[in-house]
């Protein structure tokens, strides 16, 4: 499995605004179990997804200001757990709770 690159700072938000091509923003509350349950369904069937998507993840506790800058920058309501797939710097698919999953993730980079 590929590794998490973490949000930590806003500007990373600006450069994916602002890059090429695929990445995907995994909004996690480590407190909460039903996110947990979403990030380990995800994970579990990573390797669907393309190894050139750089994937994101955001801890929502530490990090609230980041999630609203997301939610601002990208025009999406914030949920916990969501994802986002970003595509040339643009939001393309924002999927929350149990409706996150690698395979959709995958559909949609093949289509696009």
């Amino acid at each position: 499995m590929a590794s998490w690159i973490d949000l930590t700072d806003a500007t990373q938000i600006d450069e994916l605004k602002a890059s090429e091509g695929y990445s995907l923003i995994f909004k996690h509350s480590t407190r909460c179990s039903i996110s947990l349950m979403a990030k380990r369904s995800f994970e579990r069937d990573w390797e669907v997804v393309p190894a050139e998507v750089n994937c994101y993840f955001l801890d929502l506790i530490n990090h609230r200001d980041i999630s609203a800058y997301i939610a601002e920058t990208f025009q999406v309501h914030h949920e916990s757990p969501q994802l986002l797939l970003i595509k040339d710097g643009e939001c393309i698919l924002d999927a929350s709770h149990s409706d996150i999953s690698a395979d959709e993730v995958a559909e949609v980079i093949a289509n696009n």
